[in-house]
C-alpha cells in the first residue's frame, strides 16, 4: 500500500505564536480562529503539527484574555480613584447607590419588562393603572428587602414613581408622534418612563 504523505508544519518551532499562525499582532479573534482552522486542516495527520498550532492559538487567547482582564481592573481602579478624589457631596450621593449582581439585574429587568409589555399589549383596551400599581409595589418590595424599613422604602418608591411620571410628562410630548405606534397614548408612554425609574431605583438604590 502506498503511504500517504503528511506535510510537516514548517513554522512549528517558531517561538512567536502570531508568526507561527501567520497573523499580525493586531489580528482579530475571527482572523486568529480562521488561521488556526486553516492550518489544522492543511497540516492534519501529524501530532507535532497540531500541538504547535494549538499551542500557539492557546497562547494568543490567554494573552488576549489577560489583556482584557487587566483593562477591566485598570478601569475599575480608575473609577475608584475618581470617586475617592471626588468632593464629599459626590461621595455622599454615590453612597446611596450600589451595583448589584447580573442575576439580580436580569431578574428585575425581566419583571419590569414584562409589566411594560403587558401595558403595551393592553393599551388599546384599558389604561396601565393596574400595571403601574404592580410596578410600584414591586419596587417598594425590593427596596424594603434592602432597607429593612417599609416606611423609607415606600417613600423612596413613591418618589421614584413621581419623578418618573413627571419626567415622562415633560419629555414624551416633545418626541415626534411618528416615532411611536398610533395606539400608544401619552399615558402609556409616561408609564413606560415611570417603569424605567422604578426599575433603576429598586435595582441601584441601597
Amino acid at each position: 500500500l502506498k503511504q500517504e504523505h503528511v506535510l510537516v508544519f514548517p513554522r512549528q518551532k517558531t517561538w512567536d505564536p502570531y508568526k507561527l499562525l501567520g497573523v499580525d499582532h493586531d489580528a482579530s479573534e475571527e482572523e486568529i480562529n480562521s488561521a488556526r482552522n486553516f492550518l489544522l486542516q492543511q497540516y492534519a495527520g501529524y501530532e507535532e503539527n497540531e500541538e504547535a498550532i494549538e499551542g500557539a492559538y492557546d497562547k494568543i487567547m490567554m494573552k488576549s484574555y489577560s489583556h482584557r482582564k487587566k483593562s477591566k481592573i485598570n478601569l475599575k481602579r480608575k473609577l475608584i480613584k475618581q470617586v475617592e478624589e471626588s468632593p464629599s457631596w459626590v461621595k455622599s450621593l454615590l453612597g446611596h447607590f450600589e451595583v448589584p449582581s447580573m442575576d439580580v439585574v436580569s431578574k428585575r429587568f425581566a419583571l419590569f419588562g414584562f409589566i411594560a409589555g403587558w401595558s403595551i399589549a393592553t393599551s388599546a383596551e384599558t389604561g396601565p393603572t393596574f400595571q403601574l400599581a404592580l410596578a410600584l409595589v414591586s419596587c417598594i418590595y425590593f427596596l424594603n428587602d434592602k432597607m429593612k424599613n417599609l416606611a423609607r422604602a415606600s417613600a423612596t418608591g413613591l418618589g421614584l414613581f413621581a419623578g418618573g411620571w413627571i419626567v415622562g410628562s415633560l419629555v414624551v410630548p416633545v418626541i415626534p408622534a411618528f416615532v411611536f405606534p398610533r395606539t400608544w397614548c401619552l399615558e402609556l408612554l409616561t408609564s413606560l418612563v415611570a417603569y424605567v425609574f422604578l426599575f433603576l431605583g429598586c435595582t441601584l438604590v441601597k
